[in-house]
């Protein structure tokens, strides 16, 4: 038995620690463990030794700096993770595994407000289909991340607007999900795993503050704050396309009027070019046209970009992030969307915090949230399966 303050006890630690660093970040060098852990040279060299030996991690050569390294990642052979999510249009599902590598991924059409169940089977089908085509067992599976386009209650679990997805009333997604595939699921909504995404693979690399700002048939925002995803007590952070910008404006979908929604979401910006453009215009088809020079769209596409600078510049004066992630198929308009929301920070924004900003579009497009899913699981999961099924019992400890 394990007791605190023993040499047992500090070796386990020190394993976890270890592990945990390797797990978020995908892979890193011997160094930049010993730096993130605040472990010895020698300490980690000697764990990362017993880990490779148990077949926890695999240990690759590298270079950094100009100079040889070892870089270690946990084994492909540890286990997979699932990424779920769901659109109000679409859904996609991706398997990865512990080393950060996307293995087979997949999206088609679905009408996920019509029917929870419907969206839980084709949800349910998809994964049990690309689980086969990567030739790894189920058995293999640690969890499941799964992304919901709405708020979910943090106490209940439930989604916390039926006015988002009314088909869904009452529904635990991840009790729903667990119970059809036997496994751990950790749920949130769609911009916090846009978020989380883009902070592991893509736009968001290398900073601690972020906000992600996505823009589909809502507008929401996921916030990160000190490297952690920000839900606050009841879920809801991130709500931006609820801010108020004219108290007189149209009557959004949340009862209130003017709100941001209102004046960048898809179901509102789309009937202003209908007549012109026709019923089945979409928001990625505004974007292409804007792209090749269509002047009512690029104007939309430029006022769609104030608004959101409006709300941005809003949260420049409540949290100060260093920089700001433009998702959905908005971000492909590229600088037609993105100077004017730059020009609304700068205007509307504390200069201080204005300058410290940068705006980038999102570098995972449309994949955003459901590689957010697969890193939520991989923040989520305990370490404690990973090292009680590869070290050893009575390993001696290295301080």
């Amino acid at each position: 038995m394990e007791t605190p303050g023993s040499q047992t006890s500090l070796h386990r630690a020190n394993l976890e620690r270890v592990v945990r660093a390797v797990r978020l970040a995908g892979s890193l060098t011997q160094a930049e463990i010993a730096r993130s852990t605040g472990l010895s040279a020698a300490t980690v060299s000697n764990i990362v030794r017993e880990l490779k030996d148990g077949g926890t991690v695999e240990v690759t050569p590298t270079s950094a700096g100009g100079r040889r390294a070892r870089s270690v990642s946990l084994s492909g052979d540890a286990g997979i993770v699932v990424g779920v999510d769901f659109g109000h249009t679409h859904l996609r599902v991706a398997i990865g595994n512990l080393a950060h590598q996307v293995l087979a991924e997949e999206s088609e059409p679905l009408d996920v407000d019509a029917s929870s169940a419907q969206g839980f089977d084709r949800a349910e089908q998809l994964v049990k289909r690309l689980i086969e085509a990567t030739g790894i067992g189920p058995d293999k599976i640690v969890g499941v991340g799964l992304g919901v386009p709405g708020p979910i209650d943090v106490e209940t679990g439930t989604l916390g607007s039926t006015a988002i997805l009314p088909g869904w009333s009452g529904i635990n997604p991840s009790e729903e999900l667990s119970g059809r595939l036997g496994v751990p699921v950790y749920v949130d909504n769609d911009a916090n795993l846009g978020a989380l995404g883009e902070l592991v693979w893509g736009s968001g690399r290398g900073v601690k503050d972020l906000a992600y700002i996505k823009v589909a048939s809502g507008v929401g925002a996921g916030l990160v704050i000190e490297g952690q995803i920000y839900r606050g007590p009841g879920g809801t952070a991130g709500e931006i396309g609820h801010i108020t910008l004219d108290e007189s404006g149209p009557v959004c979908r949340c009862g209130n009027r003017g709100c941001l929604e209102t004046f960048a979401a898809a179901r509102y910006v789309l009937p202003l070019l209908q007549p012109s453009h026709g019923p089945d215009l979409t928001m990625e088809r505004v974007v292409q046209l804007a792209r090749e020079g269509d002047p009512g769209c690029r104007r939309v596409v430029a006022d769609v970009g104030r608004h959101i600078g409006s709300g941005v510049a809003n949260l420049c004066n409540l949290l100060n992030p260093s920089r700001v992630v433009l998702g959905g198929s908005l971000a492909e308009a590229g600088e037609l969307v993105l100077a004017p929301i730059r020009e609304s920070v700068s205007r509307y924004a504390i200069p201080s915090a204005a300058r410290r900003l940068s705006v980038l579009p999102g570098a995972l497009g449309g994949r955003a949230e459901v590689l957010g899913a697969l890193a939520l699981v991989l923040s989520e999961m305990g370490d404690s399966t990973l090292l009680d099924s590869s070290v050893p019992a009575g390993t001696p400890a290295f301080t």
